[in-house]
């Protein structure tokens, strides 16, 4: 290690070594501020730039900002030096879940749990345009209650990082989690092969091992393609249900998150395995399994309502308020690459009014539109555009109570469509609830008003 109490930047007292990769170390680190325990990766710069490797930690970055969520680890700060970039990020106490299964299978209780986090994590992240495309046991991490935390956004890709058949192609994961349509070195759905990882840790958890191992890799990738694999008597019936439809070689007909959500198993966990009802007219039991039947009929009915429910707009610290303002940047090294398709406001007026004048618009310009309860508007047409129908996301973040910032994204969809419909249409439509736009010829006018909140946050935080 470089210096076993070393302080970065005032401001974090680095302790022992957790782990190490290509381009990272990652130490365990105290706030001297808080005494809060965090974990800071320290990527070496020069390495990062003579390897060509800045888009993706520019990516990375750009991504962990995007992927606020329980069961996701979070990213508080990035900070950089000369020679050395720091990401601050949340410390997961348990370690990695990898570790655990390494024991042996775990109870199907447990093992309920976690998958019911993992698809959670992972289903928040497809809503922001995010694909992990290296889910495994080594990179889920434990936190010191028990809740899975997901990490390791290294391989993650963007939407936008589609090409014009809306698939991804950079082919990428650990060879026993990764995808059959990813061995075949075609145009793949991000969302889908992830899908497809999440199976096989389901498998791993309950079984203690991966449902596709073989010395050979050829004949591994074989088994992988074909889905050639057994269940060990234990996997309930359900679990095995499940796992078929995850674990579908084509991913056309690969079971969605939707759907998953939908499933008894997922639903209602181990116990629901042993309900049994007598057949009427005499004594055999069968085992009942209505929310199977249900899964063609109703897909993602549950889920849907559950995203319409009232938001609440995340609240934000002075770090994502700086991170959010390009007059705050890394001093050029993380320059917005995606600046074309994000556009910020502050506004004075409360989140009830911000959203209804958003709903208006939407309305107005036959956008379907979908809430969801952390702060997220999504507004998508019906029209199928250059590059997909075009998607908009707005998020409302609370500075304080009559303070909001409000981030208007590009998610999905043909930029120059976004930019027209953003100057023509959104701009005009919200001119009097906007205190100022970031980028506007007020730029002075909107950093002092966010750094005057930083200030008010600080003096918060300090009393």
């Amino acid at each position: 290690m470089e210096n076993p109490s070393k302080i970065l930047m005032q401001k974090y007292e680095l302790g022992r070594l957790l782990g190490q990769g290509t381009f990272a170390k990652v130490y365990y680190g105290r706030s001297t501020i808080t005494n809060q325990s965090v974990a800071v990766k320290v990527v070496d710069k020069d390495k990062v730039i003579r390897t060509g490797q800045v888009d993706n930690i520019k990516r990375e970055v750009s991504i962990m900002r995007l992927v606020k969520h329980p069961n996701i680890i979070e990213l508080f700060e990035v900070m950089a030096t000369k020679a050395k970039i720091y990401f601050v990020m949340e410390y997961a106490k348990g370690g990695e879940l990898f570790k655990k299964v390494a024991k042996g299978k775990l109870k199907e209780d447990v093992a309920h749990k976690y998958f019911k986090q993992l698809i959670s994590a992972v289903d928040f992240c497809h809503s922001r345009g995010v694909y992990h495309r290296d889910i495994k046991p080594e990179n889920i991490l434990l936190d010191e209650n028990e809740n899975l935390k997901v990490s390791d956004f290294g391989l993650s890709a963007l939407a936008e990082t589609k090409r014009q058949d809306r698939l991804l192609h950079t082919t990428c994961g650990t060879p026993s989690y990764v995808a059959p349509e990813i061995i075949k070195r075609k145009g793949y759905d991000g969302a889908k092969a992830d899908i497809w990882s999440c199976g096989v840790v389901l498998f791993v958890l309950l079984a203690g091992y991966a449902p596709f191992h073989d010395p050979n890799l050829m004949e591994m990738y074989r088994k992988i393609s074909k889905a050639e694999f057994t269940f060990p008597h234990w996997f309930p019936k359900d679990v095995r249900r499940l796992l078929c439809k995850m674990l579908d070689p084509n991913p056309d007909t690969r079971i969605s998150i939707a759907k998953i959500m939908q499933c008894s198993w997922f639903k209602k966990g181990p116990k629901s395995n042993c309900r049994q009802k007598k057949h009427e007219g005499g004594n055999k039991t069968v085992e009942t399994n209505h929310s199977d039947q249900r899964d063609e009929s109703e897909d993602g009915v549950a889920v849907e309502e559950t995203r319409q429910e009232s938001i609440v707009p995340v609240s934000i610290n002075a770090f994502d308020i700086i991170s959010l303002s390009s007059g705050f940047n890394l001093c050029g090294f993380f320059e917005d690459s995606i600046q074309k398709r994000e556009a910020r406001f502050t506004s004075r007026q409360p989140a009830s009014v911000i959203i209804s004048r958003l709903e208006e618009m939407a309305k107005r310009l036959k956008l379907k539109i979908n809430k969801r309860a952390s702060g997220l508007l999504k507004l998508e047409g019906s029209d199928e555009g250059r590059k997909g129908v075009l998607s908009i996301d707005a998020e409302i973040f609370e500075v304080t109570p009559s303070f909001h910032l409000v981030e208007v994204k590009k998610s999905n969809g043909d930029t120059l469509e976004y930019q027209r419909i953003l100057k023509e249409e959104v701009r005009p439509a919200l001119k009097d609830i906007v205190w100022v736009w970031q980028g506007d010829h007020q730029q002075e006018q909107y950093q002092h008003s966010l750094q005057q909140q930083i200030h008010e946050e600080q003096q918060h935080q300090s009393q």
